[in-house]
């Protein structure tokens, strides 16, 4: 399979997508591989699998390469004599936060008539605010943790109880995040938040929950990872989440009851289909007691969560092949030509 990634973009989350990206070139052994990195001013470069390190990015040196030009059916190189395209299967986006996960990549390779993996327009626009996720998860009947929004403009008054953990509504790797124990450490911690984004969530912080992540997809029949029982410390921050993202290795699967398994699963189906059709999700669960309760959706986890599947390559092929199409919408002018007959004229 030829597959091309997707990375990079004007992101806060811009390296982490870069070390998804060379994670890829590791974990996908049998396919061909292209890499179409977009920089900090949402420029298209052809990056060759054989060149990519994470310090052609760094040092800039990746303008030496070949510049893209994105049209109807993919992306071409300019060339003097005709542009060329890109020639690939299938295109994964892989870009972390803004961009790739807001829908703007989405919806650029549904525009164009790119084949690609990742969540499409509504699944992105849902899954990227915190706040959408938590409404869209509460109207289909899934529990969530108890949670508070703020706008910067809103008065600081908090509702729930402390200690609590304060999240920029549009960020994920833990940008912004704070866990807050009295009321002295608010105001610094809302400030810091609000550097990032003008809507916060505000969540009570459960010590010593259990915290689980199920991955999956639905190709023509489910496809669900293992269930992991991520490493837990009180409070996972950027740079721990930064170096989780570059995981090419299969993990261990949680232990716990049958019951509480098929509930994760079941869940997980639930906020899946049909919105998340045509990618691979990770959504992350938090029981108490005998509850499953929605945390987050990642909808485009970091290295596309390969390390909780046993067969990731061949997943991506038959996810490859079901994926979702728009409906083919004809256009023949009747209703003009019925006006002009009608009108005895060619122009209205």
């Amino acid at each position: 399979m030829n597959i091309s990634i997707l990375f990079g973009a004007s992101s806060y989350e811009h390296e982490i997508s870069i070390v998804s990206a060379i994670t890829m070139k590791k974990v996908l052994k049998k396919s061909e591989l292209t890499f179409i990195f977009i920089d900090k001013d949402r420029e298209f470069y052809l990056i060759e699998s054989s060149t990519i390190n994470s310090k052609l990015f760094s040092s800039g040196q990746y303008k030496k390469c070949k510049k893209l030009t994105l049209k109807q059916g993919g992306f071409f190189t300019n060339r003097i004599f005709g542009d060329k395209i890109v020639s690939t299967d299938i295109t994964i986006n892989l870009i972390h936060g803004r961009d790739g996960e807001d829908g703007k990549m989405a919806s650029l390779m549904e525009f164009y008539n790119i084949p690609f993996i990742s969540p499409r327009l509504e699944a992105s626009v849902i899954s990227y605010n915190k706040l959408y996720t938590k409404l869209f998860a509460q109207s289909i009947g899934v529990s969530v943790v108890e949670y508070q929004h703020l706008s910067k403009s809103d008065e600081r008054l908090l509702k729930l109880s402390y200690p609590v953990i304060i999240k920029p509504v549009r960020l994920g790797s833990s940008i912004g995040v704070s866990i807050v124990k009295d009321k002295s450490e608010l105001d610094y911690a809302l400030d810091v938040a609000f550097e990032f984004d003008n809507d916060i969530i505000i969540e009570p912080f459960i010590d010593g929950v259990k915290e689980y992540n199920q991955a999956g997809l639905k190709s023509d029949e489910w496809e669900l990872s293992i269930i992991e029982e991520p490493q837990k410390e009180e409070f996972l921050d950027f740079e721990k989440k930064y170096m989780d993202f570059s995981r090419d290795s299969t993990v261990i699967s949680a232990s716990l009851s049958k019951e509480i398994e098929v509930k994760i699963q079941n869940t997980f189906k639930k906020l899946y289909d049909p919105l998340f059709l045509g990618s691979i999700i990770r959504c992350d669960f938090f029981v108490v007691g005998d509850e499953v309760l929605l945390n987050e959706i990642n909808p485009i986890p970091g290295s596309m969560a390969n390390y909780l599947f046993k067969d990731f390559e061949d997943i991506l092929d038959r996810l490859s092949k079901n994926l979702p199409k728009e409906r083919n919408i004809v256009i023949d002018y009747q209703y003009i030509h019925s006006i002009q007959s009608a009108k005895g004229k060619s122009n209205l």
